[in-house]
């Protein structure tokens, strides 16, 4: 295998074995292996690195490229900051010499052999593995050209590329991807349907989601800053390898995916937002535009277009989409945005896995696996501990990097027989992100999860600058959202986790004339 950083056979034999590792049949030395390049793998691996410089590290990763934090700020005791930039696997290797990057789909796990095999027929044996293989798009439906997920950077070229011919999208779910395609997208009709009865439910309440809805047709506010991660053109061979299956997936996006990609339709440019939102309906059925004309009904137009304009297009749209509230749309593709699901599919073949109920393998406060050395890290695991008051598990990209750290912290401890504790980014829900161009931060049980009625709100927003919603029980705090520059995650960080007393403080707690950063400093 000509893979760079690989020892050669004369080598492997006459060299000393690193600690900690063992020689295998067949003269490979078992070590970490990382199967995943995404965030959560590749922050394992290089924590490991950092932790045991001598021993023998192996990621494997379904793409050529993977991906690495940088620009990491730590904001406050949970609050984290970065950027995510796609590396070729021989920046990491060069950063941290004793990791080797292997591209490998991976076919199956043998528990009791210690060992991890790849579809082009290599074995790796290990003494610890991390499994990071994050989430699939869980897609509304399969083997379907014309509806798309997007979840890594070939899918949002695949979507970059039927977006510029596209003069009507359909747009279905209401997380953070389906948030920044409806703000970003611009030359194009957009029809968003969504199951909730407000837009961005993931991580707004109705409040914040109508402090957020006039941007949907408004101007973007373009934001004039240096791209700060890198972009690797990958070539049509390296995209279509050998071996490489219709379900390997690259890293997951990371918190800037969007930055100087072009998300514009064909329509005139004149055209920036037109969306439509479809609230409280699913997909009933994705029709081919035969089985549309069969069916008999007729194709709703765009709100604000006349039936006439309409009628010169309506029988020559790809795909229609069929609404559970009986609303029918044609459009040129689909984007099925309705969340991911654990890619956990090579692991599950004669092991003996605890599963969680959504599909993600169950870990332990030491991202442990229910199988001995085999940890997990990211999208692909659950958590299965007991939390404490103020966190709980979100498939997002910070608590990806979060996990793989501590993944990494735990495996070596492990090894070595002593104890760690639960790392302190566990004690609270800290998520830094920005939609609609705005700062958004999301502390503690932000929307009253898990709090009953037994809780109440106070608000401070201010059209179109700055949105506040503080969450108590008891007199505590325990969570808020702040939406624009509002200079007071910090503050509210720190009484979310100090459990102070604020019955006192009243409504003031969220006066503008208070300076609150120096009330409780």
């Amino acid at each position: 295998m000509a893979d760079s950083g690989e020892v050669g056979e004369k080598s492997e034999e006459t060299a000393p074995l690193p600690p900690h590792s063992e020689q295998q049949p067949g003269g490979r030395t078992a070590g970490f292996v990382i199967v995943g390049g995404g965030i959560a793998g590749v922050t394992c691996a290089e924590q490991l690195s950092a932790l045991s410089p001598d021993d023998p590290i192996t990621l494997l990763s379904a793409s050529p490229l993977i991906k690495s934090v940088t620009n990491f700020r730590q904001v406050g005791r949970a609050m984290e900051e970065f950027d995510v930039e796609e590396k070729t696997s021989g920046a990491l290797q060069k950063a941290c010499p004793n990791v080797r990057v292997v591209q490998a789909l991976v076919k199956s796990l043998d528990t009791d052999k210690h060992e991890v095999y790849t579809e082009d027929g290599e074995t790796f044996p290990y003494t610890k593995l991390c499994i990071c293989t994050g989430g699939q798009p869980k897609l509304i439906t399969k083997d379907n050209p014309h509806v798309i997920g997007i979840r890594d950077t070939e899918t949002v070229q695949h979507f970059q590329q039927k977006l510029a011919n596209a003069r009507r999208v359909v747009i279905v779910g209401n997380g953070g991807i389906a948030l920044e395609l409806v703000y970003e997208i611009e030359g194009c009709e957009v029809i968003w349907a969504i199951k909730d009865d407000s837009i961005g439910n993931t991580f707004f309440d109705r409040g914040a989601a109508e402090f957020f809805l006039p941007h949907l047709t408004a101007g973007k506010c373009e934001e004039k800053k240096p791209l700060k991660r890198l972009k690797y053109t990958l070539t049509e061979s390296s995209v279509d390898s050998p071996k490489k299956g219709e379900t390997a997936m690259g890293g997951a996006l990371g918190p800037d995916w969007k930055e100087g990609w072009r998300m514009k339709g064909k329509q005139d440019q004149q055209v920036a937002h037109q969306v439509h939102v479809e609230y409280q309906c699913e997909v009933q059925e994705v029709l081919t535009r035969e089985e549309f004309n069969r069916l008999g009904q007729a194709a709703e137009h765009f709100p604000g277009t006349s039936r006439t304009e309409e009628q010169n297009v309506a029988d020559d749209w790809p795909v229609y989409v069929l609404l559970t509230n009986k609303r029918l749309y044609g459009c040129d593709f689909v984007v099925s945005a309705t969340g991911v699901v654990p890619s956990t599919g090579p692991f599950l073949h004669n092991t003996q896995f605890s599963v969680a109920p959504g599909g993600g393998l169950r870990v332990d406060d030491h991202m442990h696996t229910s199988v001995p050395d085999v940890y997990a890290a990211g999208d692909v695991c659950t958590a299965s501990w007991e939390p404490a008051p103020q966190w709980f598990q979100m498939r997002l990209w910070s608590q990806a990097r979060q996990m793989g750290s501590y993944a990494a912290k735990c495996m070596v401890a492990d090894r070595d027989g002593e104890e760690i504790d639960l790392d302190f980014c566990f004690e609270l829900f800290a998520h830094v992100t920005k939609f609609f161009n705005y700062k958004i931060v999301l502390l503690g049980k932000y929307n009253a999860q898990g709090l009953g009625k037994d809780h109440e709100l106070l608000l401070r927003c201010t059209k179109g600058l700055e949105y506040v919603k503080v969450v108590l029980q008891a007199g505590r705090m325990q969570g808020a959202v702040l939406i624009g520059d509002t200079d007071l995650e910090e503050t509210f960080e720190n009484l979310i986790i100090n459990g102070m007393d604020l019955s006192p403080y009243g409504e003031d707690l969220l006066d503008p004339n208070i300076d609150i950063e120096d009330y409780f400093d």
